[in-house]
């Protein structure tokens, strides 16, 4: 009988040619999303606009959801590329991450829709979605991380208490920013203050 308290086998990696399929996949869900939102994510519609079969693309991207967390995951994937190549100038921690995060504000508000999008997908993510949504969280904490500095690797547990605190001010900005609640000053402003808890202090004791 088969032990099925063993952990699952990791997925074989993709060939080329998938990688491709799955990279105009991807490419679709953005644009549609780019153009209207969550709502006009269809996956009939990123099915013929990617040029793929609609089983196809179910094997690659079981939901919307699926699909829309791994849009996030791609984004991400950008900004971290986009940050390595050019770093944050500030000298401070705090002031590292709040310009990296405030720079990927900017980048959403150039598109609302998507960002309406990918929040919607990240709120709406059941258990099935756990690990795409998992990764996401380890790739925002990283980027938060190297913006820091080196100082931050490996992070005592207190500087990962903080960038937690700060991951979720992000998250609750933006979802009130794409509801309308909070406007950018505020947002800009609330990012900021998380931010400085990484910042030495009489209050704290992180680092020591």
């Amino acid at each position: 009988m088969a032990d099925i308290s063993a952990e699952p086998r990791p997925a074989p990696p993709l060939t080329e040619r998938q990688e491709a399929r799955r990279r105009r996949i991807l490419d679709a869900g953005t644009a549609l999303a780019c153009q209207g939102g969550f709502e006009a994510v269809q996956m009939r519609e990123v099915a013929e606009l990617s040029g793929v079969a609609l089983g196809t693309l179910y094997r690659y991207f079981p939901s919307k959801i699926h699909l829309l967390v791994a849009v996030m995951q791609d984004q991400l994937g950008l900004l971290h590329e986009a940050l390595r190549t050019r770093p944050p100038a500030a000298g401070a921690p705090g002031e590292r991450v709040a310009e990296t995060l405030l720079r990927a504000f900017r980048a959403l508000q150039r598109e609302p829709l998507l960002a309406d999008a990918m929040v919607r997908a990240m709120l709406f993510a059941d258990r099935s979605v756990r690990a795409e949504v998992d990764t996401c969280s380890r790739l925002t904490t990283t980027i938060i991380l190297e913006a820091i500095g080196p100082a931050a690797v490996p992070p005592s547990d207190s500087r990962l208490a903080a960038v937690r605190v700060i991951e979720h001010t992000w998250h609750a900005a933006l979802v009130g920013w794409l509801a309308g609640r909070a406007p950018v000053d505020l947002v800009t402003t609330d990012i900021r203050t998380a931010c400085r808890l990484l910042e030495p202090a009489p209050f704290n004791a992180f680092d020591r």
